[in-house]
């Protein structure tokens, strides 16, 4: 953690709907005039998309089906870390580029599948934004969730998360249903046991949960719209926050728990302006004066 160069760090897995929650941090950090510099969790795996194929086909060879993205060992994780600390202290750190699209790999100059290279950013920023699978890991050997100011969790119930993951995949990367769930079991072991204990090291969870049925995600034609869905918010420390004005100001919220608010899917963005905005504000304020 750090006064003068603080960091938030944003935590789900494939088909969480982390970059919606991107899109509302950079509305806040626009409204608010706040100069972040973002990283993402893709510019960290290990091997770019030809290798970690043959890194996978080796695996299975070997007689292991749980090596996926979510693993450990498919990431630098040493190097998110050494990102964080060294940002943490200077400001700085070094960062890349994975190109998903072609468009991107003719904006980077770099072929879909592989990194651009390293490069020192956050020159001048007033935090450090981070979006992807591993911003929270604590480990024996990686102590990732150190570093964050503020660390936040996308956490929609599974079924949910299996169903998202399903269409885009098939809509934007040309992949089958079967294709999809092959890769949602082989990354399980790795969800289970690394994805899933960061959330008890978010400061705050968004957990979308559907109001129809989702008893068969592999069949579903439609992913559940916002309003058809509850999401509810878990405060990890509640101590200063304002539950009575946030139930007041998002319409058929309530309060489940001591450190729980249920709010309705469609006031999700609503919720997050009206929750972050005032941590963001406090993070940037107390850093530039520290600068000073």
């Amino acid at each position: 953690m750090s006064v003068k160069h603080p960091i938030i760090s944003v935590v789900g897995s494939s088909g969480a709907g982390t970059s919606t929650v991107k899109h509302t941090f950079d509305q806040i950090f626009r409204r608010e005039d706040v100069n972040a510099v973002s990283i993402e969790g893709d510019a960290y795996h290990r091997y770019n998309r030809a290798d970690m194929k043959a890194e996978m086909n080796r695996r299975l060879s070997a007689g292991d089906h749980t090596f996926s993205h979510f693993s450990i060992e498919a990431n630098l994780l040493e190097e998110i870390e050494s990102a964080f600390k060294t940002y943490a202290k200077t400001g700085l750190c070094q960062s890349r580029r994975y190109v998903h699209t072609d468009e991107e790999g003719q904006q980077h100059g770099v072929p879909t599948g592989h990194f651009t290279e390293w490069r020192e950013i956050g020159a001048d920023s007033d935090l450090l934004f981070y979006e992807g699978l591993h911003g929270a890991v604590n480990t024996a050997d990686f102590k990732i969730a150190n570093y964050p100011d503020l660390k936040i969790g996308v956490v929609p119930v599974i079924n949910l998360e299996w169903i998202q993951k399903i269409h885009r995949d098939r809509a934007h990367r040309g992949y089958t249903t079967e294709a999809v769930t092959d890769t949602i079991l082989r990354r399980m072991h790795a969800y289970v046991n690394v994805i899933c204990p960061q959330f008890t090291e978010t400061d705050i969870n968004f957990q979308r949960v559907p109001m129809v049925d989702t008893s068969n995600p592999f069949v579903a034609r439609w992913i559940p719209t916002a309003g058809e869905s509850m999401v509810v918010i878990r405060f990890r420390n509640p101590s200063g926050i304002d539950f009575p004005y946030l139930v007041s100001m998002l319409n058929n919220s309530s309060m489940s728990r001591a450190n729980s608010i249920v709010v309705p899917g469609d006031k999700l963005d609503l919720a997050m302006q009206l929750i972050l905005t005032p941590m963001i504000h406090r993070l940037v304020e107390r850093g530039r004066r520290a600068k000073h």
